[in-house]
């Protein structure tokens, strides 16, 4: 199990954006802005979910940020501040093991 001195927690951030454009917009400004460490875009995803009383069904992107959990109202604030959508998800969700020379080099680039 990853350790380390400073008892950062690292997580996985999962946010779904309308499209790939807008994952890249948002995923490099954490990036640059030191909130991640690492960003994965994966396109074409199918959502299906009800939104203001009506059926959904549309393609987005999944961006999923790793960082430390401490950054994590950071992240929700920048997302919302960028993001088109009026309710954005935000998700964490906890690294509990890793490759440590990865988790070593991710904790690295974090504020």
């Amino acid at each position: 199990m990853h350790q380390n001195n400073k008892n950062v927690k690292l997580t996985f951030v999962y946010i779904t954006c309308k499209n790939k454009e807008e994952a890249i917009f948002i995923g490099k400004s954490l990036v640059e802005s030191k909130l991640a460490g690492c960003i994965n875009i994966l396109d074409q995803m199918t959502s299906i979910y009800e939104w203001e009383g009506k059926l959904e069904i549309n393609e987005e992107a999944i961006l999923i940020a790793k960082t430390n959990e401490t950054l994590f109202d950071e992240i929700i604030s920048h997302v919302k501040k960028n993001h088109s959508y009026t309710v954005p998800c935000v998700l964490s969700i906890p690294i509990q093991n890793g490759n440590e020379e990865y988790l070593n080099w991710l904790e690295s680039g974090l504020k």
